[in-house]
């Protein structure tokens, strides 16, 4: 057993020393790459607020769908004027706000196939929550 393990000895003491010295150096860095350009999140103090209101909007498009109230494609409308105002320019925010929409979207699509008297009381309630945030956001972080 001893010459198998002084033959594999060698053979990685001869490996070892095939390698170039900087290699063998301690504390070298690494070459230093270029960074990507990979837009950083922007955070705004109303996020948590306007991500809510992004999930209302979602909500209520379904529910005025749902039940052919006039103008229901307005609230999908209202949506893509608040993202081009909020998260033009932020692909990150975009998505996060649209994964909203999308997720209140679905919440009551899950729940109402047909339009009943509750998916008409929802939507009267969250079209007031809605109003709330807007109304909310804007006069603390408005112009």
């Amino acid at each position: 057993m001893i010459p198998v393990r002084r033959a594999f000895l060698f053979l990685a003491l001869c490996a070892s020393a095939a390698l170039p010295a900087p290699l063998w150096a301690q504390g070298t860095t690494p070459p230093v790459l270029p960074e990507q350009s990979v837009p950083k999140a922007v955070t705004v103090p109303y996020d948590e607020k306007l991500s809510r209101l992004a999930e209302v909007l979602g909500s209520v498009h379904y529910l005025r769908t749902l039940c052919k109230a006039e103008n229901s494609s307005e609230w999908r409308g209202r949506m893509q004027q608040l993202l081009d105002s909020e998260a033009k320019d932020e692909p990150q925010r975009k998505e996060q706000l649209t994964a909203a929409f999308n997720r209140g979207y679905r919440a009551f699509a899950s729940v109402y196939t047909d339009c009943t008297q509750a998916a008409i009381v929802a939507e009267e309630r969250y079209r007031a929550e809605g109003a709330t945030l807007a109304t909310e956001i804007t006069s603390r972080f408005g112009n």
